[in-house]
């Protein structure tokens, strides 16, 4: 019999073809790539048209030896390595390293690690596509240009140790620009006003919200706005203009992207990015299913594709009739309108099979595989199913010049939402509303003001983050969850409560690159460079003219950047502090958790102390100096000097002015001054203090 070879890259991967295939085929696993770029050095011959130097990664050669050693016994070997750039990449690689061009190989792809799926990519074997793999050639020679060209500059210019990254600096950007959005933004008062009204034949009174002055939707954003609605909310009756029903239709959400299953599993399920993907990994190679064998839970997890496959559609159709009925079957085909580039025209991440339920297989999950499997099942069921329907009941009510409305709605279909309701929505009854027809008289019974102020924009969680990269072009799939993981990790940013903040380090870092590196952290620049791989990818670009037309510019750039670094002396700056152990000056330094103060007689004296940055200003509590502290995640702050006897804290820095409204002490937010109560609101220009 003849002896067939498969190479994936997992040992759960292989595992679990291995049982698919049978006795005429031996599947073994590279364990991920076997050769890249060396670490030690550039890798690439800038003067020999970019050519890159691959050498075989550290501690890869007992794998490659029983690779080789099955190659020999192998009839035919097929690479079966993940269906994307990377997974292409990789077969090309092991056929350079294996020497397999005098073998009979092919390269297979499956969307989906089930029985069929693997057959039917074996009778589809195809050569390797070499545009996929310039694709991601190019990607990696262009990360690698980027890296180790700028690293060196932050290193002489910060600290040694921090990189930089084509797509983690725009990354970084992005948290940096939203961390000066919020402390810039000044907060501007508002109202809302809301009408207890009853009658007669209403058991209770209703309440009615203000919405405008009939024409046009208003927010009321002066008191003396304020005191005209009030005004004729006293003088005047309150008299329904209009009684309306009308439907809202509420379409099933798309199923799973590689983006949207991160962002929903960091809502939902409080995942990290790369938790979900580490978990996903193990849904797609292969859970041991009682009955059933080890089998792949859901198809393949780096996709940015919304489409889905016939015979998927057709099996989730037939079992929602089953389970639901003919009413909850989608009458449409979704479709993505964004007109996006959809990689490698790979589906939507879905179930392999839409009869193995949660319910079914929970017993052979951990809680956290099962939890991320019942939302990929749900969200793919709720795809193919029709949409919710709500009726609405809208009444408006006008005294003088002023509407006021109340609504009601209730879910006269609940369609998708019989799956896959997560954001609990439900009917919102109001007791009361049906009893009223146009022209009736209501009286005002209570009305009750409330103040607001407007919020800064929202901190970027993991999934927000996510989300703008995928809407700004930058970084695909399989780039989302390391980009993040690598910023924490060189603590630029930091996570709390699910929120992203700026370290002091990365904002070191980001100024840096906004100065020496424009083009590199630009958003659009980056977007663009994703476009010129993808057409690599379609083979419309030689990977060679992309990475000729970028280095030019990042050469020019880091000279610069050296240049001006050398006319430059950054000394380390001398504090008031004594060293406690030989009585010398001691010195700022920076390390990766801020700055500290060292003794400048290191190596012989290796005291050091913690260094806080006086700003001038006295405590409001207890009159001592505040100074800028960190939290243990990186987070900046600004605290008392004699803590922990002074608990005094805040975000945002202090001023030494009060609030001339209420007394309490100022911050700063821009060119503007704010009072800290928010409940107060006071604000004046900064030159006024």
């Amino acid at each position: 019999m003849a002896k067939n070879l498969v190479i994936v890259e997992s040992p759960a991967k292989a595992k679990t073809i291995k049982k698919f295939l049978g006795t005429g085929y031996e599947v073994i696993a590279s364990n991920g790539h076997v050769r890249d770029l060396p670490k030690s050095q550039l890798g690439i011959d800038v003067d020999n048209d970019f050519e890159p130097k691959y050498i075989t990664i550290r501690g890869k050669g007992d794998v490659l030896a029983a690779l080789r050693k099955e190659v020999k016994k192998a009839d035919k070997i097929y690479l079966a390595t993940d269906p994307d750039r990377e997974g292409e990449a990789i077969s090309y690689h092991l056929s350079k390293t294996l020497k397999l061009e005098n073998k009979n190989f092919k390269r297979i792809t499956f969307n989906e690690i089930t029985k069929n799926a693997v057959k039917n990519s074996i009778k589809a074997a195809r050569d390797i596509d070499m545009n996929l793999v310039d694709a991601q050639q190019a990607r990696r020679v262009l990360d690698r240009l980027v890296g180790y060209k700028i690293s060196p500059v932050l290193w002489a210019k910060i600290k040694r140790g921090l990189s930089a990254g084509r797509v983690q600096s725009v990354a970084l950007k992005l948290v940096c620009d939203r961390e000066k959005e919020i402390n810039e933004f000044i907060p501007e008062e508002y109202f809302t006003i809301e009408a207890s009204l009853g009658a007669d034949k209403l058991k209770k009174d209703i309440l009615f919200k203000f919405s405008g002055n009939g024409k046009q939707k208003e927010e009321i954003v002066s008191r003396e706005a304020l005191e005209e609605i009030i005004k004729d909310i006293n003088d005047n009756e309150f008299i329904i203009k209009s009684v309306k029903e009308s439907e809202r239709h509420k379409k099933s959400p798309l199923p799973f992207t590689t983006s949207t299953m991160q962002q929903d599993a960091s809502t939902k399920l409080n995942f990290a990015t790369s938790k979900t993907m580490r978990i996903a990994q193990q849904l797609y190679e292969g859970i041991n299913i009682k009955g059933r064998g080890t089998i792949g839970l859901i198809t393949y997890l780096r996709t940015d594709s919304i489409r889905i496959s016939e015979e998927a559609s057709s099996a989730a159709s037939k079992y929602i009739s089953e389970n639901y009925g003919e009413a909850y079957l989608a009458n449409e085909h979704k479709t993505d309108k964004s007109g996006k580039k959809i990689q490698d025209a790979h589906e939507a991440i879905r179930p392999t099979d839409i009869t193995l339920s949660p319910t079914k297989v929970k017993e052979q999950l951990t809680r956290d595989q099962f939890r991320l499997y019942q939302l990929i099942y749900n969200r793919f069921l709720a795809s193919q199913m029709a949409g919710a329907v709500y009726s609405i009941k809208t009444v408006k009510a006008v005294a003088g010049n002023s509407e006021f409305h109340a609504s009601a709605s209730k879910v006269a279909f609940d369609g998708f939402l019989a799956v896959y309701n997560i954001d609990n929505e439900k009917s919102e009854n109001v007791v009361g509303i049906n009893d009223l027809n146009e022209g009736d008289v209501l009286k005002l019974t209570a009305h009750e003001v409330k103040q607001h102020f407007t919020q800064p924009p929202t901190r970027y969680t993991e999934a927000l983050l996510v989300k703008t990269l995928e809407e700004l072009g930058i970084g695909r799939p399989s780039t989302y969850a390391p980009t993040i993981s690598t910023i924490i990790a060189r603590r630029y940013i930091t996570k709390e409560n699910k929120k992203l903040y700026v370290t002091e380090l990365g904002e070191a870092v980001n100024q840096s690159m906004e100065q020496a590196f424009p083009v590199i952290v630009d958003v659009n620049f980056t977007a663009n460079m994703e476009s010129l791989l993808d057409k690599i990818g379609d083979g419309e670009i030689d990977w060679k003219v992309v990475v000729r037309n970028f280095y030019p510019d990042l050469d020019i750039a880091v000279r610069n950047a050296e240049a001006e670094l050398e006319s430059i002396t950054i000394a380390d700056e001398v504090s008031d502090e004594v060293c406690d152990v030989c009585g010398r000056n001691m010195v700022i330094k920076y390390g990766p958790h801020g700055k500290f103060l060292a003794c400048p007689g290191f190596p012989d004296c290796k005291f050091t102390k913690p260094f806080f940055e006086k700003i001038g200003v006295k405590c409001p509590s207890c009159g001592d100096e505040i100074v800028i502290k960190m939290t243990k995640k990186g987070r900046r702050y600004f605290g008392c000097m004699s803590a922990p006897e002074c608990d005094f804290m805040s975000w945002a820095r202090p001023s030494g002015t009060k609030c001339p409204e209420c007394g309490s002490y100022m911050v700063e937010r821009g060119n503007k001054l704010n009072c800290s109560k928010q409940d107060c609101g006071y604000t004046c220009d900064k030159k006024t203090e």
